[in-house]
């Protein structure tokens, strides 16, 4: 095991090397200056102060071992378009809040997407079945901010269920966090509900009937435990999924999270920003990664965590 997990530390660590280089290069190669933006015309003497403070006066290379030194001591550096606060300052501000969301939405999006799956699965070929599979591909292939515009207009709107543009109560949550979760729970009640009808075709659910357990046994104690660990093996993916399609949700409905720093960050060309919260949730996902890698082999036993030959 602890040459198991030393072997991921290091490709954590080589991924998340590879993630901050390849974007800190690809950001730069975007047009125009953080201090001229919106064809306003500012002082040159200015703008050079200001290059020159954030080291964007050096070459290339020079700026690249700058951020890693900095990257290496936890500081990402101060936000150009919200000086004098720091990326530091700002993660610690927004992500609680992203966190908070991407969770219930993900919570919300594994309980409903497992039981769907489960009840299509025990009604195979029958209208439940079909109504859920419907509901699957729809929720697939529509994107989650068209979903979040309709739950706007009807829910928040019309019907007046539920507040947006605010923040601060339970109530808040439910709307981005069911448009967060849309597409996720499709997708887990297709695999769930596939991987259900393969298992409960197994010997051995056949001889766990046999044997006179009740069917609430033989699906929640047999059949769901198996056909779930696919299920799990997409957590890293699918919380990727939800926190990165926050970015977009958080800005519509004006959550005060990571995703409008995020954002902001591009349109202001904040270079600090936008490597920071890249970097933070490189990071977090990567070790995520690593946690379901484990994960996975905990809950089957079947499966043994060998060194490599060779």
């Amino acid at each position: 095991m602890a040459s198991f997990v030393l072997r991921r530390f290091i490709s954590m660590v080589i991924t998340l090397w590879l993630i901050v280089t390849v974007t800190f290069f690809l950001m730069h190669t975007i047009p125009g200056s953080p201090f001229q933006r919106d064809g306003r015309e500012s002082n040159e003497t200015v703008i050079q102060n200001l290059m020159a403070h954030y080291h964007l006066d050096q070459p290339l290379g020079v700026q690249y071992v700058l951020y890693l030194k900095s990257l290496v001591g936890l500081d990402l550096g101060p936000s150009i378009s919200h000086y004098p606060d720091t990326v530091n300052n700002m993660i610690a501000r927004g992500f609680p809040v992203s966190f908070q969301l991407g969770m219930a939405a993900l919570l919300f999006a594994i309980v409903s997407g497992i039981a769907l799956g489960t009840v299509a699965a025990l009604r195979h070929n029958k209208i439940i079945d079909y109504a859920a599979m419907v509901f699957a591909v729809i929720g697939i292939a529509v994107p989650n901010f068209i979903v979040a515009t309709v739950l706007i207009k009807y829910v928040a709107v019309e019907w007046k269920l539920f507040p947006v543009a605010s923040w601060g109560t339970w109530k808040h949550i439910v709307l981005p966090a069911l448009a967060l979760a849309t597409g996720p729970l499709a997708l887990i009640a297709r695999m769930t509900r596939a991987n259900m009808i393969e298992v409960l075709n197994q010997d051995y659910i056949e001889t766990a009937k046999a044997k006179g357990l009740s069917p609430a046994v033989i699906v929640c104690k047999h059949a769901l435990r198996n056909a779930v660990l696919p299920v799990v093996t997409l957590l890293g993916a699918l919380l990727a999924n939800v926190l990165t399609g926050s970015f977009v949700i958080e800005k519509i409905f004006a959550v005060p999270g990571m995703g409008k720093y995020f954002v902001d960050g591009i349109n202001n060309r904040d270079y600090a920003v936008i490597m920071g919260t890249t970097v933070f949730y490189s990071a977090l996902l990567v070790f995520l990664m690593f946690l379901v890698d484990v994960a996975y082999g905990i809950i089957d036993p079947r499966i043994k965590l060998h060194k490599r030959e060779g």
